[in-house]
């Protein structure tokens, strides 16, 4: 049985590196892209859903199909070797929120900035322009993966119709990066093990109106939290509701 855990930690914004971040820095390419949506991930409002203009799409060899949305990433850009268009001593911290799709009819280095292999990062304008100057179009930078530290609990949001329930789990501190998900409603004693529709939604086939829900969220570093009756059992499809934990 997955039991209750709550921690906080640090990092979501600086404008110095995080040296309490576990991982080492590695290269990567960023450019930037129009209003920031939730995309592939599934956010539906980026500020309700505690992300704001921080973000990010990802480039496939990040994204990991769908697993890596809500993680965060410490990003500078590289002045040594861009000195003109980086913005020098200038770090963000942005959250996984979209999917930087390939395209093969473009070369790699012409174009193509999210073909495999790329490690590549397509910011929200205001986020690359906190690092490297709007002019450059494409810029090198030095990233590396952090804790996100978000204000209030867990966010659920409950879509479907019938016997479907698609749940969005957003506002998500720690690793920021879910693994597992499982599910309890009042109505039973079982835990139900969901599974990953795409992006940040985990569905459900059980008929759960008029039961309250509780839920247990496994993050990719192994720590878990439970959020007990989150969701009243007078929900309807549509509803968010937020618990009192997150990681």
């Amino acid at each position: 049985m997955v039991m209750p855990f709550i921690f906080m930690l640090l990092g979501f914004f600086s404008t110095k590196p995080n040296v309490e971040a576990a991982l080492s820095w590695q290269h990567a390419h960023a450019t930037f892209y129009g209003p920031g949506t939730g995309g592939a991930c599934g956010y539906a409002n980026l500020n309700t859903d505690g992300y704001g203009f921080k973000n990010t799409a990802l480039s496939t060899a990040l994204f990991k199909n769908g697993a890596a949305c809500g993680g965060c990433y410490e990003i500078t850009c590289d002045s040594a070797k861009d000195p003109q268009w980086c913005i020098k001593g200038r770090y963000i911290t942005v959250t996984a929120t979209n999917f930087c799709p390939p395209n093969s009819s473009l070369p790699n280095d012409k174009g193509g900035w999210c073909n495999p292999p790329l490690q590549h990062f397509d910011m929200s304008t205001p986020a690359f322009e906190a690092i490297a100057h709007y002019k450059a179009g494409i810029v090198p930078v030095h990233y590396r993966k952090i804790p996100c530290t978000r204000s209030g609990g867990l966010r659920f949001t409950v879509t479907g119709k019938s016997n479907f329930e698609l749940v969005l789990i957003s506002n998500v501190g720690g690793t920021g990066e879910i693994s597992q998900v499982w599910m309890k409603a009042s109505g039973s004693n079982k835990w139900e093990s969901l599974t990953r529709n795409w992006g940040a939604n985990w569905q459900s086939l059980s008929n759960l109106h008029g039961q309250s829900l509780s839920f247990a969220v496994h993050a990719i570093d192994g720590r878990s939290v439970t959020a007990l009756d989150v969701i009243p059992a007078n929900w309807a499809f549509g509803q968010s509701f937020k618990s009192k934990v997150n990681f």
